[in-house]
């Protein structure tokens, strides 16, 4: 079970030379001690600081990324960039710094114990503005059971005089979402105390000029610096003595690569032998194959389409270059409605325009996905540049399945059905299947109608806490726990290193909440305006701006131009 071979991709920043990589790590150590007593109002004063550096840079870093991945201007995947990249970081660093005014412990705004004795945070909404903004939708962090809901372990533990001499982490960046590599660093940085060398994915090593401007004022007081290039130069920095620790998303391909050693096969033997090659504490988010449960119930012809449009979204957006893209429907074979319900998916799916398969590697996956299922459905013309939305149905419900176990990354949607007469019998069914089954487990999509979910009584509640997940999305794409950032984001906890799967560690987490387990989201059964994510958004350039600008500074004042913007959608 495996996510994709990626191929070398080729540079389009000339690589780093190693000398100035050791450079780089040098002038990180020198600031490592300086950020490690830095006091918190001093930390929300830089990150405040680096709000106005990315609002000033923001309109060229999508500019970018838009000419990188084949996007027009006024386009939906405009507004994604707009949303995903820079929205994203904005909220991130506002919550950082509000939590920081803290002193490292926000006020949560609930907490629930389960009848099991786990504790349960709610994080969103977290005030009368979140509500307004986003009606109906609630976040929850899940506490790892035993453990108490505390926050900021890291600054309390400054308070006893502890403040350490900081360490330096290289942090490997994403090539898909241009939020992830900054972000991650953030976490790094505010979390972890650890000052960082962001190594540029050769994907999007054009994003790199726009990072070091973005985030300048960290990069001038020696808290971060950004370098490039592929294997060599991530392996001679992976090694270095001058780092701590190391975060990478990615594939678990690549994180064997760094913590093994070696082809495949040797990679196997020295896991079975112990013999790790690199003993750094290496934490990593790497992706899945991410399952979207509809549990069957009776819905309107309108109901039917919206939710064939969200899950159209959860495919599509960013050409499903995500490693939380919906990948594999599971439908009960007895539902009354299933064929019907795949028509408007089919019908959606058919609707949207291609998209640039702008990650390497996109055309050799998809091929090994129709030598697999030569009976594909491709709703589309294929192209050099383009991988069509394509259908795979009647897959085997076993570990064996090709399209369970290995992550597609294009823009391929597998459907199973499980043996299952009602609503029921599906959930009984779902839960195990996704947990024992389905590859990986960084997140997963469930959708089911309210009166549904009131008939089976407390069903859909224990499944919610039976899933083996990091993010859950109800109603909604599980992308919101990645972008409300309140949340946490990473695998399920549990992966040991010869088994790594979706990886180790989470990231975000703006309540520095210590004992994290899983992140759900809940979202009204039918969301209205049309939600951000939805690729058939019709004003999502417009909206992205809004909610940058809303983000950079809160405001009641703001909440009528985001609201006009998003019934526009």
């Amino acid at each position: 079970m495996a996510s994709p071979k990626f191929p070398e991709p080729p540079l389009q920043v000339a690589a780093t030379p190693l000398g100035d990589c050791d450079q780089a790590v040098a002038e990180l150590r020198q600031g490592a001690p300086q950020w490690a007593a830095y006091s918190t109002k001093q930390r929300a004063a830089i990150l405040r600081r680096c709000m106005t550096t990315l609002r000033a840079e923001s309109a060229a870093w999508v500019a970018s990324s838009c000419s990188a991945k084949g996007h027009g201007t006024g386009s939906t995947g405009e507004g994604e960039e707009w949303v995903n990249g820079i929205m994203t970081v904005m909220r991130d660093l506002r919550l950082y710094a509000q939590a920081l005014d803290h002193g490292g412990q926000p006020p949560l705004p609930a907490v629930r114990k389960l009848d099991s004795g786990q504790n349960v945070v709610r994080v969103f909404p977290a005030n009368v503005q979140d509500k307004v903004l986003l009606t109906g939708f609630s976040a929850e962090v899940w506490i790892e059971p035993g453990e108490q809901p505390s926050q900021g372990a890291l600054y309390r533990q400054k308070t006893t005089g502890q403040s350490g001499q900081g360490a330096v982490s290289l942090v490997l960046g994403a090539g898909n979402q241009a939020s992830i590599g900054p972000m991650d660093v953030l976490h790094k940085l505010v979390l972890e105390d650890e000052v960082c060398l962001l190594k540029m994915n050769p994907v999007n090593d054009y994003l790199g000029a726009h990072v070091l401007r973005a985030l300048k004022p960290l990069v001038d007081a020696n808290f971060l610096r950004v370098v490039y290039g592929g294997a060599e130069v991530g392996q001679h920095l992976c090694h270095h003595e001058g780092i701590d620790s190391i975060h990478i998303t990615g594939s678990e391909r690549t994180h064997d690569a760094i913590v093994w050693g070696g082809d495949n096969d040797e990679v196997a033997r020295r896991k079975s032998a112990g013999e790790r090659q690199n003993h750094k504490p290496i934490s990593s988010e790497l992706g899945a194959v991410s399952p979207i449960m509809v549990v069957p119930g009776v819905w309107s012809a309108a109901e039917l389409q919206f939710q064939a449009r969200q899950i159209t979204s959860m495919v599509v957006q960013n050409a499903s270059f995500n490693c939380n893209a919906g990948k594999v429907l599971i439908l009960a074979d007895g539902w009354a409605q299933k064929a019907d319900f795949l028509d408007a998916l089919r019908k959606c799916l058919s609707a949207e325009p291609p998209r640039r398969a702008y990650y390497p590697g996109a055309q050799q996956r998809y091929q090994c996905f129709l030598d697999e299922y030569p009976e594909a459905e491709v709703l589309g013309e294929r192209s050099d540049e383009v991988v069509p939305w394509t259908l795979i149905q009647g897959l085997g419900a076993t570990p064996a399945e090709y399209a369970l176990k290995t992550e597609a990354f294009c823009g391929i949607l597998a459907v199973v059905e499980l043996a299952a007469a009602d609503a029921s019998e599906y959930v009984s069914a779902v839960v195990p299947f996704c947990n024992d089954t389905m590859w990986g487990t960084l997140s997963c999509n469930l959708i089911v109608h309210p009166k549904t979910e009131a008939m089976l009584g407390g069903a859909i509640d224990k499944a919610i806490g039976e899933l083996r997940y990091g993010a859950i999305g109800v109603n909604c794409w599980s992308g919101m726990v990645y972008g409300l950032c309140n949340t946490t984001w990473g695998a399920f906890p549990g992966h040991p290193l010869e088994d790594i799967q979706s990886g180790r560690g989470t990231v975000h987490n703006t309540f520095l909440l210590d004992h994290p387990q899983k992140s759900v989201v809940r979202a009204p059964w039918i969301i209205k305006p049309t939600p951000a994510w939805f690729v058939d958004h019709k004003n999502l350039p417009a909206l992205g701006k809004k909610l940058v600008d809303y983000e950079f500074k809160t405001s009641w004042l703001k909440i009528p131009g985001v609201a006009a913007a998003a019934f526009k959608g």
